[in-house]
């Protein structure tokens, strides 16, 4: 997917408080929070995503600790759904 697909879905759907399904096009899929942090612009600009996994909602949600979330390219992305 684009950096403005994504850019597009994430405005709909609150960015930073729903959990949002990703469907890769070469991996299994995972649940996680795309987030907004101080790098936000230069990273959507390529295209990269700073997401929490589900594995570490809760604790991102208690601490909002940036090294709880993993860069993931959107490139790789087929399909998000918001859940």
């Amino acid at each position: 997917m684009t950096n403005d697909q994504i850019e597009k879905f994430l405005l709909r759907e609150h960015i930073g408080n729903t959990v949002i399904r990703i469907n890769f096009k070469t991996r299994n899929p995972l649940l996680g929070i795309f987030i907004n942090s101080g790098d936000y612009d230069d990273l959507k600009s390529k295209n990269f995503w700073r997401i929490v996994t589900e594995a570490n909602i809760d604790s991102w949600k208690k601490s909002k600790d940036i090294n709880l979330a993993r860069i993931f390219n959107g490139m790789e992305f087929r399909k998000l759904a918001a859940i």
